[in-house]
């Protein structure tokens, strides 16, 4: 369906300013198709980011688990985004001020006319107590690393001392979603080089996870699940399945109707994600941690506010369900985002979002994935890995061209 728009800013009087907050995969890709709908003397683009850098969120679980090195997952803003068309702040957004048409910064305060909401997610921890304080999360660069440099640093303790505790060595992953299992596969992997590399036994690590659902990856395939299963399960990954955690301490978790205690040197949460605080503290209404947005990505009562991925609910209007936001959501509502933007100053149609589903792959670790692709073909093993990788390389293509695919892809010749 398409709306009709009439133009606001018929060209006359000051350039429109276009405010994108966030630097993830909504806001690269608008900021990317925002400086393709516009000529430099037609809009005034800026993209406001608390780092310096973009990193490829899907590759997190990665980089938590030591499969790749930290500065693989980075890419420069400067070097896909062109500053001089681009006015690029580099500052922490603090509260967003929709009456006023501001934003504040942590040094500075600028103005909009037009606001792409794109903060990403934080860590949703349903009020398990315990969970905000002793549970790590595969949230960032920064938190993913965290996790890395802990994990061996519980190896090192473990080689070292005298009678080391044997849950040092045991990592509990909670959560059994798409992140909690890409990182259980890339664990899968890890371990046993930490084994080698501390000259500890694989048998004296234990990796658990636990899941409050019956089953892993809702929604899934039976037999692409059975298959993740079994593989992970082969290589030494044990599930409690249909187990509520109910609480985290520093060293243990206590899971399931018996409250059973299990001690662990690494406690990590990949169980739910929420949209950043600023949102809600912002006086945007959310619904079960997210902004429930219309079929044109724009905020209830405020028109000029896009809110993009992690932040935002779409409606499946075929389901009536939401979409699950995913990276592959994410770049396309950037395309919506960025045409509705100038629908909007020109005037004409606005475009409402519908999914353009291309499938869904999850990398289980080394050469090995399953998913679906191409109307529901289903694929395992080394096939759909490198199907994954095509598809991780295909956003580097769209983001930054060839020259970003040879540096940062998982194709590369060197």
């Amino acid at each position: 369906m398409a709306l009709k728009q009439e133009g606001k800013d018929s060209m006359i009087g000051n350039r429109p300013k276009i405010v994108v907050l966030g630097a993830g995969y909504a806001g690269m890709m608008t900021t990317k198709r925002l400086t393709q709908q516009f000529a430099p003397e037609e809009a005034d683009i800026t993209l406001v980011n608390k780092h310096n850098y973009h990193y490829q969120t899907t590759w997190l679980h990665e980089v938590a688990a030591g499969t790749i090195d930290v500065n693989r997952s980075r890419i420069m803003i400067s070097d896909v985004i062109n500053t001089r068309r681009v006015n690029f702040v580099h500052d922490a957004v603090v509260k967003i001020n929709k009456e006023s048409k501001t934003v504040q910064l942590e040094n500075g305060e600028i103005s909009y006319d037009y606001l792409v909401i794109g903060l990403g997610f934080e860590k949703a921890t349903f009020g398990i107590p315990g969970m905000e304080e002793h549970a790590f999360s595969i949230q960032s660069v920064d938190t993913s690393r965290m996790i890395r440099d802990h994990i061996e640093y519980q190896f090192a303790r473990y080689r070292n001392e005298k009678n080391p505790d044997s849950s040092m060595l045991t990592i509990v992953v909670g959560g059994a979603g798409f992140t909690g299992i890409e990182f259980l596969g890339e664990l899968a992997e890890r371990i046993p080089l930490l084994c080698k590399k501390y000259d500890i036994p694989r048998q004296d690590v234990k990796i658990i996870d636990v899941e409050a659902m019956p089953t892993i990856l809702p929604g899934f395939d039976e037999e692409l699940l059975s298959y993740a299963k079994e593989s992970l399960e082969y290589r030494g990954i044990e599930f409690k399945l249909g187990t509520m955690i109910k609480e985290v301490k520093a060293d243990f978790v206590v899971v399931g109707e018996d409250e059973e205690e299990i001690k662990a040197g690494t406690i990590v949460w990949t169980g739910g994600v929420q949209a950043n605080r600023i949102v809600g503290e912002s006086g945007f209404e959310l619904t079960k941690g997210k902004v429930n947005v219309d079929a044109t990505l724009r905020a209830p009562g405020h028109d000029e506010v896009f809110i993009l991925g992690d932040c935002a609910w779409v409606m499946n209007n075929e389901t009536g369900k939401p979409y699950p936001p995913t990276a592959q959501i994410a770049i396309q509502e950037a395309d919506v985002c960025a045409h509705n933007i100038k629908t909007m100053i020109y005037g004409g149609t606005l475009q409402e979002f519908q999914f353009d589903d291309k499938g869904t792959v999850a990398s289980l670790g080394g050469s090995d994935a399953m998913g679906t692709v191409f109307d529901g073909n289903k694929l395992y093993g080394m096939q759909a890995k490198v199907m994954k990788n095509v598809i991780d390389d295909r956003y580097l293509f769209l983001l930054g061209g060839p020259m970003l695919v040879l540096k940062k892809g998982k194709f590369r010749p060197f």
